[in-house]
């Protein structure tokens, strides 16, 4: 038997050290450093009943098949936008996020009605509860297995007896190789592992899909080798005080990782969200002072959001200048840029802001409506209900214009907003417009329009 060698690798940041140390130089982390089984035997873990494949040639460029591979559909609309049209036939793709998020669910959800004979294999729950989950999202699922094994050599067993046309593992943590002796989730487990479900994807064109934990910084648990190996990575992520999940693309080789999709989690499972709008805005009777409309972008999509925002006189001398979903130095740049540029004094208030839906933003085209919405607060004059802002503020007080503008006009068109302040010097496009594009370059001009 050949003689086993050892490494010291970090479990925070895969860096890998000769010898044990008690902090990583890499990312300063304390106590992380353990040490693995690197080799044991040369062993293969995906073996081909076929025979054996020859070896590839190169071939010049201009003789290669540059026909377009036929992607999956996934009869997810969000989950096709965000991969660039469906999955490609042999990718690898690495679903991260928060415990809980509904990684799992979107998964099996998605595996469900599949019109692909699907291989679904968990290492963390039963077949029992997966079945559970199952009945609650979807009664029939007649193409989707459900196979609960965290052994790869088993699992590559399974696959040549069902041969599906996806696999879905979850978790990639949960794998383990008999080649690499060390625990479930370790850095040389995770690597070996997903080294042989490239090499079974490739040789197949059977893609797999992955889902990985995440450490407490958000970032994919794991060396950061795994996602350079893989195809795709994806993001799921959202509040759990909150009803929406967002889909981002974090990698993509073969579409955009502008894209975004969105859902709406319910008791029945995650149910897409064609206008995300719905979720962002307040439907309110009464018009209320301190809320200005944002058109705003997450990708490619336009998004139309909800500011909200509360002036008042500062009880105990030091104002308070709080945000939630915005940037708290930028909120202090544009109340600097209020108070020396247009005059308005609010060195004296408190203001708290708060983008709705629990969402994130930090596109500077909602500069405008963060003004607007400061303003109908300090004035206690609401902003009409259907106004909506899309502008970047400057140091100097004027209004910069915003990248694809055209886009944020038709989605307030659509959304049935009657005006939309932009910059001057936007060029817009757009003929016989319905909607009234009020066109200012200095904060003083909205707050004439809106109060004046």
């Amino acid at each position: 038997m050949a003689k086993l060698k050892t490494s010291f690798f970090c479990q925070n940041c895969g860096t890998q050290y000769a010898k044990w140390q008690g902090q990583c130089n890499a990312c300063k982390e304390w106590n992380t450093i353990v040490e693995e089984v690197i080799q044991k035997e040369e062993k293969s873990g995906w073996k081909p009943t076929s025979e054996v494949r020859k070896a590839p040639k190169p071939l010049k460029i201009n003789e290669i098949d540059s026909s377009q591979e036929v992607r999956m559909n996934t009869l997810d609309g969000e989950l096709n936008r965000v991969l660039g049209g469906g999955i490609v036939p042999g990718s690898l793709t690495l679903l991260g996020g928060e415990p809980g998020i509904g990684k799992s669910t979107l998964l099996l959800q998605i595996s469900l009605k599949l019109p692909y004979k699907t291989l679904y294999v968990s290492g963390e729950e039963s077949q029992k509860q997966i079945k559970m989950r199952a009945e609650r999202i979807t009664p029939n699922g007649d193409n989707c297995y459900i196979l609960t094994e965290t052994k790869t050599q088993n699992i590559f067993q399974q696959i040549q007896e069902i041969e599906p046309e996806i696999v879905i593992i979850d978790s990639i943590q949960t794998l383990h190789t008999d080649y690499i002796e060390s625990t479930a989730g370790s850095i040389s487990q995770i690597r070996e592992c997903t080294a042989e479900l490239i090499k079974f994807a490739k040789e197949t064109n059977v893609p797999v899909i992955l889902i990985g934990h995440i450490t407490k910084d958000g970032t994919i648990a794991g060396p950061k080798i795994l996602e350079h190996m893989v195809d795709t990575v994806l993001q799921f992520e959202g509040d759990r005080n909150h009803v929406y999940r967002i889909l981002r693309s974090l990698k993509n080789r073969f579409g955009s990782t502008a894209e975004l999709g969105i859902y709406e989690m319910l008791g029945s499972g995650l149910r897409e969200v064609s206008n995300p709008s719905e979720i962002l805005l307040s439907h309110r009777e009464e018009e209320l002072s301190g809320t200005a409309i944002a058109s705003t972008l997450e990708g490619m999509r336009p998004l139309m959001i909800e500011i909200q925002a509360l002036v008042s006189t500062a009880v105990y001398g030091t104002p308070q200048r709080s945000t939630t979903g915005y940037n708290a130095k930028r909120l202090n740049m544009l109340l600097a840029v209020l108070e020396k540029r247009a005059g308005f004094k609010l060195g004296t208030k408190d203001v708290f802001l708060n983008v709705t839906g629990g969402i994130s933003v930090d596109d500077p085209a909602i500069d405008l409506a963060v003004v607007a919405a400061i303003l109908s607060s300090n004035e206690d004059i609401a902003v009409g209900k259907d106004f909506c802002f899309a502008g970047e503020i400057g140091l100097s007080g004027e209004i910069r214009p915003v990248n694809r503008v055209e886009q944020r006009i038709q989605e307030a068109e659509k959304l049935g907003f009657a005006t939309i302040f932009v910059s001057k010097y936007n060029k817009i496009a757009i003929k016989n417009a319905i909607i009234k594009i009020v066109l200012v370059s200095k904060i003083e001009e909205v707050a004439e329009h809106l109060f004046g």
